[in-house]
């Protein structure tokens, strides 16, 4: 929770209103005197930082602004020897606003009973009050960082190792959340244990022992991952799923195999995965760390792994097992076109075929000039003689014979033969040889070129396909978001942790680094937690229930109440507020056609299907009822009931507002703008084809599309049905093919330049988004039969003016680009009423039901 200003309940406030909605912030009266302990904290701290000297492990800086907090910044936590692990466990914990509140809201066992018995409740009870502690500074403190000595101190017992030492990291939050149970356990006060309600969940475990079949369920608390062998998470924990020979399960036979499967019967609020990337080296008789690469997504969806979808999920197992069979085989076959030979050296086929080539069409060049030619050669090959007569020697002819010397010469016997063409080139072949040769390579080149553009093509298909395996709408309503990375840094024995935790409220990443905390970046995280290129790497990993938006922020409504219990008419206020939310909830709920789609009825709807941070959804409402106009609308009896015009709660209301966060809201409202856009672009887009106007339909689905995909990267409610629009985008441009090819047939010098026209400033211009997305295959068929169309002419007689025409246009339509080199501006959107909007979107989705136009199987 990151508080941009501590409140002072000590000082005199003469402005009333502001107190009372200051008053507000705190959940109950336990919390109010969580405030004055938080301030007595913080001035004990800043009272101990006064007393220490400078033998103790750690110091202030002697500049008193670096020890000062800046404003919306978190606390960070000092390191007092090697404590950078205590850091990024606490700040990853106390960032969960459940278990701040738990750990806050934290008092000692009032009764006699209920006090310790044993060593270790005599240990958890002074450990939680000192994080409790801790905690407070963290709220409150102005401070930048804050000392965390005394908590870490109590800690120290609960290791072997040294103090010098770096702890270990899993076993330390192990025995943080075993201390945290039993001091919830220790108190009593409730039937659950609040601790195992947010961190721990169950699993079925289902298998087959020496052929017996067994069933049991089991709690877990941080799930254990190998990361060795494994690309990405969701490869760990389909392999952490499965032990053993497991076909024996699906088998009616007893068999001897051995085996078993976790399906989640339960998750905890709180998904925590310790990923093991220590590992002790048997060989070396050392720890190693594991720095492989592992890719972890932001939006985690369990559903493949809990037991409600068990059969589901075996279905696709097989099917992804059947489709990584043939992708093996593929990438065999392919790997035999790209790696061709039989020696040690191997080169692409298509490369040699091209050599191969260009050795054949090779001319041989005459080597040496002539004066490089020794011209000492005698007729008949014989030498002259180049020996000298050595000194004292007879002049008869067999003395000269027998001590002539003879004179090396290296240069001119070292010569290259002068026939020896200067590069490799056939020394016979004819003309109707070379001819043959050229055509048969240049045929095989081609061959292999389309064979291995087809198999890599499969191969990306099969990949595709995997990846979406999971992702229809069924298999995607369990999902956890990440809310924390713990990285290390270095080796097994040695190194350095941090931690990125998600801020919600300005919707950014935060480093916590000890006493750093700075802002940072989705891209900063993955360079340093995926690991696989330096020797930094997350080692565990905390996501949060998607759908409990409690677990990281407030309760705004409440918090209001307590404003308004104070003031006297806001009983109506109140009952409205909570009549218009259930009847919005409601309809968010609903399952419902197309044609009666209530995310354009309101807003909230909107917010409730994409999951919206409870204070988006809260302020919304809030900005509903603030609005005095809002209160007369016949169409909502909760704020028709309203519409009392009281100038206080008025008041209170926009005083609110102006307290919560805005960039945020804004961004959610941004998103349902933009959805609204791309429903009035659909809208008028169908409208225009169903009439057939396709020309005029095209530009109005093309934006649809485009704006329907942006918004579905954030989430999979963000927009509307992909296919749908997809499937309208290209009837289109396949109808506009069709019609300017017609036209073109006539012959006639109009109708020919108008069909030219449409297949030039639309067709071709609207083609590359339909390539841009190679996995879309009834697009890429698309584009290819508009082609095979114009391509159907090349072979016709034709008059020479209409052969130039098709000779100047083919070129543009063959073009395999995917960049988008000239598309027009939107078209200007009309301004709809919500109402009509709603009765004019209903009908064109009933129009095409009954017009029974298949939407790709919809």
């Amino acid at each position: 929770m990151i508080v941009s200003d501590v409140i002072d309940l000590t000082g005199d406030d003469k402005d009333d209103l502001q107190r009372a909605i200051a008053l507000s912030l705190e959940e109950s009266i336990k919390f109010v005197s969580l405030c004055f302990r938080v301030l007595e904290a913080s001035i004990a701290e800043n009272k101990a930082s006064l007393k220490r000297t400078h033998t103790e492990v750690w110091s202030d800086s002697p500049n008193p602004h670096d020890r000062k907090r800046q404003e919306n910044c978190p606390v960070g936590l000092k390191n007092v020897g090697n404590t950078c692990w205590f850091s990024a466990v606490i700040q990853s914990l106390f960032n969960l606003l459940e278990f701040q509140r738990l750990v806050l809201h934290y008092s000692p066992p009032a009764r006699m009973q209920d006090l310790p018995r044993n060593q270790k409740e005599h240990r958890n009870l002074p450990f939680m009050q000192e994080l409790r502690h801790l905690f407070s500074l963290l709220v409150g403190s102005k401070r930048k960082y804050v000392d965390p000595s005394r908590a870490v101190e109590i800690l120290k017992d609960a290791f072997k190792s040294s103090e010098s030492q770096q702890q270990d990291v899993s076993e330390f939050t192990h025995k943080l959340l075993d201390w945290l149970e039993d001091a919830f356990q220790i108190k009593g006060e409730q039937p659950k244990n609040p601790m195992v309600d947010l961190f721990y969940g169950r699993f079925l475990a289902v298998g087959v022992l020496e052929g017996k079949k067994f069933e049991n369920t089991e709690m877990f608390g941080q799930y254990p991952l190998q990361v060795n062998g494994f690309k990405d998470l969701h490869e760990c924990l389909e392999a952490a799923m499965i032990e053993g020979e497991i076909e024996s399960l699906h088998s009616a036979e007893n068999s001897a195999k051995s085996g078993q499967e976790h399906w989640f019967t339960e998750l905890p609020p709180v998904l925590t995965f310790e990923l093991s990337r220590f590992e002790f080296n048997q060989t070396l008789g050392r720890p190693e760390k594991i720095h492989n690469k592992l890719e972890f997504p932001s939006m985690l969806y369990m559903d493949r792994y809990m037991d409600r979808n068990r059969d589901i999920t075996r279905i696709k197992r097989e099917e992804i097992r059947r489709l990584k069979e043939h992708l093996t085989v593929l990438q065999q076959r392919l790997e035999r076109y790209l790696s061709y030979g039989s020696g040690p050296k191997r080169f692409p086929l298509a490369d040699v075929l091209q050599y191969a080539m260009e050795f054949a069409s090779s001319k041989p060049v005459c080597t040496s000039p002539l004066e490089d030619v020794d011209t000492t050669a005698l007729p008949g090959g014989e030498q002259p003689d180049t020996s000298v007569p050595a000194e004292g020697s007879g002049s008869g002819p067999q003395a000269q014979q027998q001590q002539r010397v003879s004179i090396h010469k290296p240069f001119t016997q070292s010569r290259v033969p002068p026939d020896l063409p200067m590069h490799p080139a056939p020394r016979h072949i004819t003309e109707e040889e070379l001819r043959v040769l050229e055509g048969c390579l240049h045929r095989w080149r081609s061959e292999v070129e389309n064979d291995t553009r087809d198999l890599q093509a499969s191969i990306s298909r099969i990949h595709r396909t995997i990846e979406l395996m999971y992702s229809d709408k069924s298999m995607m309503q369990v999902p956890y978001r990440l809310h924390a990375v713990l990285v290390h840094e270095g080796q097994a024995n040695a190194g350095h942790y941090w931690a990125y935790i998600f801020d919600p409220h300005q919707q950014q990443w935060m480093k916590y680094n000890d006493i750093s905390v700075t802002k940072s970046s989705w891209e900063e995280l993955v360079r340093d937690s995926f690991g696989g290129y330096r020797n930094a790497s997350a080692y565990c990993l905390m996501y949060i229930d998607d759908k409990k938006p409690f677990l990281i922020e407030g309760n705004l409504i409440c918090k209001c109440k307590s404003v308004y219990d104070k003031c006297g008419p806001e009983a109506a206020f109140f009952k409205a507020m909570k009549v218009e939310y259930t009847r919005l909830l409601r309809f968010a709920q609903e399952d419902t056609p197309p044609e009666r789609d209530y995310r354009l009825l309101h807003v909230i709807v909107y917010f409730i299907h994409n999951q919206a941070p409870k204070k988006i959804v809260e302020r919304s409402l809030l900005m509903q009822f603030a609005d005095r106009n809002l209160g007369f609308d016949e169409r909502y009896e909760s704020r028709k009931q309203f519409a009392c015009s009281n100038c206080f709660i008025f008041n209170c209301i926009l005083s609110f507002l102006n307290l919560m966060p805005t960039f945020f809201a804004q961004m959610w409202h941004q998103d349902y703008r933009k959805f609204r856009d791309t429903t009035v672009f659909l809208l008028i887009g169908l409208e225009l084809f169903l009439k057939k106007s396709y020309v005029e339909a095209l530009m109005y689905l093309i934006f649809a599309y485009q704006y329907n995909k942006e918004l579905l990267a954030k989430g999979p409610y963000r927009g509307h049905d992909e296919v749908l629009i997809g499937h309208y985008r290209r009837e289109c441009l396949l109808k506009l093919n069709e019609h300017a090819a017609v036209l073109f047939e006539t012959g006639e010098e109009t109708e020919v330049n108008a069909g030219l026209s449409i297949m030039n400033e639309l067709v071709v211009a609207c083609i590359p988004l339909l390539l841009v997305d190679e996995m879309e295959e009834k697009d890429m068929v698309a584009v290819e039969d508009m082609r095979n169309r114009w391509c159907s002419y090349l072979g016709q007689e034709m008059e020479p003016n209409l052969q130039e025409k098709l000779t100047d246009f083919l070129p543009k339509l063959l073009d395999c680009s995917t960049e988008i080199k000239s598309i027009h501006d939107p078209p200007k959107l009309p301004s709809y009423s919500t109402l009509e909007l709603c009765e004019r979107y209903g009908q064109v989705m009933t129009s095409l039901t009954l017009s029974r136009t298949p939407a790709d199987g919809r």
